[in-house]
């Protein structure tokens, strides 16, 4: 072919026919393969850049399967803790299915003592006790400076007064007063002053009683009230009140008459009763008329007061009033060495220990009524109430009142003539230096109240002197546990108890409830029977435990151990049937220990078991430097804190249970806290997986941005590299045309 000879422009147009096959051809290439560089010729920097992109894209891609399966391990994993989970709950079941048992034993271990009169509203039980003394203020006589001492004789009532009253006259205004003018009629000289004659119905008050004025005569025989009498025109009951009858048609009854009925009532005359007539006696001065005069004589047992129409006391002289209005006249007692100091009011009364002691102005009685008991000048009913006559009464009166009232002395004698004695191991109350020396008595503590000045007069004033109580307590002997100690050591970790019984206030221990609130944080109960008998036991949950043992604690000690004999601490009585049913929950329970372990092993994922001790390595990228290392854990039963039990040692009480218990809580809490760990990884594996992911299609992508041919471009170049080659091939037939008519010629 070298000899043949081509002319320039042939040779021309077939130079640019074979450049544009050439682009042509590689423009088919192109859109053959879809890349613009196809080998390193094509473009050595993009070619070995988009190889190394692609090889990195590559070698994670192959990553990934790993990442996959290390996900399915740790699902495999926590798949295997929840499985657990679900099986330690039917463990719980089962322990608490223990709890609701019947206890393992039938009686538990205690200590008992009895008390006696123990109840539970009070456990102190019935304390002895006996009486002691009080001592009140010191008493004075009423002798001269007010120093001398009173003793057991110095009477209680005073020493006669009189009340003398100014001149008056009869009804004429000339005739002197005297006793046989008549307080009824037509004023004169043997009549009262006018306007002075009482009426029909009028009274007047002397010291307390009545005296009542009515226009008839005396009443007689069968007339007279049962239990009343007469003496002159005066009608009087026997207690001080009277009525003095002034005259149907005629004028009968006289001044003297009202002045009997004044010595009645004020009790400076004594009156006796029978068979309707009424005689009085000397008891004090009766009352007089001298002169004119009216001499009023108080009585020993009260100050002598007088209210009345004002009239009536003038024409008496006993006041200077007038009218119709109500006046009072008074005339005090008055007080000796042989009286107290201060007298005692008539009427004044002693409260002591619920028991009634009355002061009476009146004289001592000779007869008594059925089962009341007169002794020296005192009366009592036989129930420790009493009444002291303060006409003739004295301070052993009231000695002897008291005790009768504390049931330190009682009746040994009823009637008129009665006699006292001493209770067994009492001391009857005496005064001693001027003070009353009071026994409490054993039978309650001593408690006096007072009315009118029966407190201040006997030195019984209170002690915020007030004089309105005065209070002693009774000795508290052996017998009671009031002011004594309980104690126990710790039982079982308890708290340990020290208690002191009393009445309940200031941390004191009184009722059972109380004794159980403290010893409920020790492990321990009490009960107490209707004989007394305090029982303290262990309680249900450490019903297998001995009280006072080595191993439990809970020793028994206090001052109470040294007044009551205690029991010595029983051992626990196991209950057959209740122990069997618990033998067979403790088969149950480590049934589910043995799932718990095969459990734990089947939770594996190709060969990998993170719940029983395998290891996890992830690797995240090609160069192994991201990656991810997973210690697995260990969760049989013995991993998880858990064992198996013995039948005859656990569950045999609730304290055993309840350890079980919170085993199992800890085991849960565990793995609670696995599969959170478990979790974690599981998330963060998932979004290193998603990474990878999308990082491969970056590479991959970016390896593309530089190989990947633009097929629109070279859809263009190739119509164009056609159209340009027919052109050139037309041009190359053009130019052959000279040769072609040289070719004619030679034809």
């Amino acid at each position: 072919m070298s000899g043949i000879v081509l002319s320039s422009s042939v040779r021309q147009n077939l130079l640019s026919l074979q450049s544009t096959a050439d682009l042509l051809a590689t423009t088919q290439s192109r859109l053959s393969t879809g890349k613009k560089v196809n080998s390193a010729l094509d473009n050595p920097t993009n070619f070995f850049t988009a190889q190394s992109l692609d090889n990195r894209a590559s070698d994670i891609n192959n990553l990934l399967d790993g990442i996959a399966n290390g996900v399915q391990v740790l699902q495999a994993a926590n798949t295997g803790i929840t499985s657990l989970q679900k099986l330690l709950d039917s463990a719980k079941s089962i322990a608490n299915q223990a709890l609701q048992t019947t206890v393992g034993y039938s009686t538990k271990s205690n200590v008992s003592t009895t008390i006696a009169g123990a109840t539970a509203s009070d456990l102190r039980g019935t304390t002895t006790y006996t009486s002691t003394t009080a001592l009140s203020n010191v008493l004075f006589s009423g002798a001269s400076g007010g120093a001398t001492v009173a003793t057991g004789t110095t009477t209680l009532g005073g020493v006669t007064a009189a009340l003398t009253g100014s001149a008056a006259v009869a009804g004429d205004g000339t005739t002197a007063f005297t006793g046989a003018l008549k307080l009824a009629g037509t004023a004169g000289a043997t009549t009262i002053a006018s306007g002075a004659a009482p009426t029909d119905g009028e009274t007047l008050t002397v010291d307390g009683h009545t005296i009542t004025f009515k226009a008839a005569d005396v009443p007689t025989g069968a007339n007279i009230p049962s239990g009343s009498g007469t003496v002159g025109n005066v009608l009087t009951d026997g207690n001080g009140n009277s009525t003095v009858y002034l005259g149907a048609t005629a004028a009968t009854g006289s001044a003297q008459d009202l002045l009997n009925a004044i010595d009645i009532a004020s009790g400076a005359q004594t009156v006796s009763i029978a068979s309707g007539t009424a005689t009085l006696s000397g008891g004090g001065t009766a009352n007089s008329i001298a002169a004119g005069k009216v001499t009023l004589n108080t009585g020993t047992g009260a100050d002598l007061s007088i209210s009345g129409r004002a009239d009536l006391l003038k024409a008496l002289g006993l006041t200077g009033a007038a009218g119709s209005g109500q006046v009072t006249v008074t005339q005090a007692r008055s007080t000796t060495s042989t009286t107290l100091g201060t007298l005692i009011q008539d009427g004044s009364t002693l409260n002591v220990d619920g028991k009634t002691i009355t002061f009476s102005n009146a004289a001592t009685p000779t007869t008594v009524a059925t089962g009341s008991t007169q002794v020296g000048n005192l009366v009592t009913d036989g129930n420790g109430n009493s009444t002291v006559y303060l006409q003739a009464g004295n301070v052993n009166d009231v000695l002897n009142a008291i005790d009768l009232a504390t049931g330190v002395q009682t009746v040994k004698t009823a009637g008129a003539s009665g006699a006292l004695q001493t209770t067994a191991g009492a001391k009857n109350s005496s005064i001693v230096a001027g003070a009353l020396n009071l026994s409490t008595g054993a039978n309650a503590d001593l408690s006096i109240t007072g009315t009118k000045n029966a407190l201040s007069a006997l030195g019984l004033t209170g002690s915020t002197g007030t004089g309105t109580a005065f209070t002693a307590s009774r000795s508290a002997a052996s017998g009671g546990i009031s002011g004594k100690t309980l104690t126990f050591t710790s039982f079982n970790g308890g708290t340990a108890v020290n208690v002191t019984f009393g009445d309940g206030t200031g941390g004191t221990v009184k009722t059972l409830d109380q004794l159980n609130t403290q010893l409920q944080a020790n492990n321990l109960s009490a009960t107490i029977d209707a004989n007394g008998l305090l029982t303290i036991s262990a309680t249900n949950d450490y019903a297998s435990s001995t009280i006072g043992s080595v191993i439990a604690g809970g020793t028994i000690g206090g001052t109470i151990t040294t007044s009551l004999t205690w029991t010595n601490a029983t051992t626990p009585t196991v209950d057959a049937v209740a122990q069997a049913t618990r033998s067979n929950l403790v088969a149950q329970y480590n049934n589910i220990m043995s799932q718990i372990d095969t459990t734990s092993v089947d939770s594996s994922f190709n060969g990998v078991n993170l719940l029983n001790g395998d290891q996890l390595k992830l690797v995240f990228d090609e160069t192994g430097k991201s990656s991810l290392n997973i210690t697995g854990v260990t969760f049989n039963s013995k991993g998880l804190g858990l064992a198996g039990l013995v039948q005859g040692v656990d569950f045999i009480d609730n304290s055993a249970t309840n350890r079980v218990l919170a085993k199992l809580n800890a085991a849960s809490s565990t793995l609670r806290s696995e599969a959170s760990t478990l979790g974690s990884n599981l998330s963060v594996v998932q979004v290193r997986q998603d990474f990878n992911k999308n990082l491969i299609n970056v590479l991959q992508t970016g390896s593309s941005n530089l190989t990947l041919a633009d097929t629109n471009e070279e859809a263009a170049n190739s119509q164009a590299l056609s159209t340009r080659q027919s052109i050139a091939v037309s041009a190359l037939s053009l130019a052959n045309q000279s040769q072609q008519s040289v070719l004619q010629l030679l034809r």
